[in-house]
């Protein structure tokens, strides 16, 4: 019974740490989006200011100095944007530098909220066959056997019958055959 039933757990977390890869790759290609297109509205930008004579900077600056409350706001949006360019830009190559066991702890760290929930929402898991894949799938088979061998161990050892202990015979514990 605790072989099937740590067999089963095995595979389950299997099944759940493989699709790990499937979704860091997801998660890549989405940021990796993200970034083309980020790189793209900072091109427009910079080619405009340059266009007019000005940095980025100066273009910047020159938004944040108009009485339009229009065009300040849009100043601070595109400073926003820049920013945000430059993070996604530095976790995506952080990601894309990272091997396997390397990619499960960047990840969290380099987690863009909006890029992994839309990741999320669009996830669809896969059948492991990347070398990535099956190593999660191997740990996870691993780890869910043991874990659950010995969480079975622990829930059933109140209920297991101990042994009798037999004490020695002593001199009055013959009888004689009469």
């Amino acid at each position: 019974m605790r072989r099937s039933l740590s067999l089963v757990g095995g595979l389950m977390l299997a099944v759940v740490l493989s699709q790990f890869p499937e979704y860091a790759q997801q998660y890549t290609q989405r940021l990796a989006g993200a970034v083309d297109e980020l790189k793209t509205i900072t091109g427009e930008f910079d080619r405009a200011a340059a266009a007019a004579g000005l940095s980025r900077e100066a273009a910047l600056a020159r938004y944040r100095q108009s009485p339009d409350q229009f065009l300040a706001g849009r100043g601070v949006g595109m400073a926003a944007t820049f920013q945000r360019y430059a993070e996604l830009s530095s976790a995506l190559v952080e990601i894309r530098g990272a091997d396997a066991l390397q990619r499960l702890q960047a990840l969290p760290v380099y987690f863009d909220s909006d890029v992994g929930r839309r990741t999320l929402d669009d996830f669809k898991p896969a059948v492991p066959v990347t070398q990535e894949g099956l190593l999660y799938g191997g740990a996870g088979l691993l780890l869910g056997y043991l874990g659950v061998s010995v969480l079975y161990s622990l829930l059933v050892l109140p209920f297991r019958r101990r042994p009798r202990r037999r004490r020695l015979a002593g001199p009055d514990d013959y009888r004689s055959p009469r």
